[in-house]
């Protein structure tokens, strides 16, 4: 990941300077990218991962670029170790008031030769550890009557993916699941939505799909000329975080070039040039 730069804001503005927002999977990708423009305007960031070399990059990044963060080692999936982090973020940087849950996985296997281990472990980290991030932080945004969660998805979350059956149910649950967190803590002053991106070029992406299909397959599949990159995730995340999206609840906001707008669109080049051949003509 290229070294973040101070100026990536350029004129865009969140509102968030000096609240306390926390970014699990924070040591790379999505995550990284959420944690270090979150810092650029103004936030104080936690970030949380289970790596802790990827969190040690990541505050060297922000601290490079002049920006406020801790590291917080922790496992999403442990219930306790949860709590206690978030008590600590408290303790040393104030009332939690975002939460961008990032922590996630994903790898390909055919369903019919998936192992239980595979299933229930992806499960555990995309769902349960989702649901327990968004609990413990939750927990306390309530309390203040303040908060807003960006729950990060995916284009599997509104259609399937062959060789993927776990990582679409964890992200189609995660969809639901943050609704259903709408629906309970809309009225207590907490919003939550969920970030459903498309093709992302993160290290996750480069080694679960190979080189050939993303760019003969997916990015051909893609309306948008170009993959996403994480800061391109992390715009959208700040954005619901904000202000301005103060009266976006419950939603599934896709960010995916236009992969999931039909589904035709998988001879997209071949249409454009056939497009382009007919003006010719």
């Amino acid at each position: 990941m290229p070294p973040f730069k101070a100026g990536a804001l350029g004129p865009l503005r969140f509102g968030l300077t000096g609240e306390v927002v926390v970014v699990t999977g924070g040591g790379s990708g999505i995550g990284r990218a959420t944690a270090e423009l979150a810092t650029a305007d103004g936030a104080l960031v936690a970030v949380l991962d289970i790596d802790k070399a990827g969190i040690a990059g990541t505050i060297e990044g922000i601290s490079a670029a002049g920006g406020t963060a801790r590291g917080y080692p922790v496992d999403v999936r442990d219930a306790e170790g949860l709590e206690a982090t978030c008590a600590r973020v408290e303790d040393e940087l104030g009332a939690i008031y975002g939460l961008v849950p990032c922590a996630g996985t994903s790898r390909p296997e055919p369903a019919e030769l998936m192992p239980l281990t595979t299933w229930t472990g992806l499960i555990d980290l995309n769902l349960t550890g989702m649901f327990l991030t968004c609990q413990s932080a939750g927990r306390r945004m309530l309390a203040h009557g303040r908060g807003a969660i960006v729950t990060i998805g995916s284009v599997d979350s509104l259609a399937g993916h062959a060789a993927r059956s776990h990582y679409c149910a964890s992200k189609f649950a995660v969809a639901n699941l943050t609704r259903a967190l709408a629906l309970e803590w809309g009225r207590r002053g907490v919003r939550v939505n969920c970030l459903a991106p498309g093709i992302v070029d993160t290290p996750l992406i480069r080694r679960g799909i190979p080189i050939d299909q993303l760019e003969n397959v997916l990015l051909d599949r893609t309306p948008h000329p170009r993959y996403a990159d994480a800061l391109d995730m992390a715009k959208v995340a700040l954005f619901l975080l904000s202000d301005a999206a103060s009266y976006v609840n419950g939603a599934i906001l896709s960010a995916d070039g236009g992969l999931s707008a039909g589904y035709l669109n998988h001879t997209f080049s071949g249409v454009r040039r056939a497009v382009s051949t007919a003006g010719q003509q």
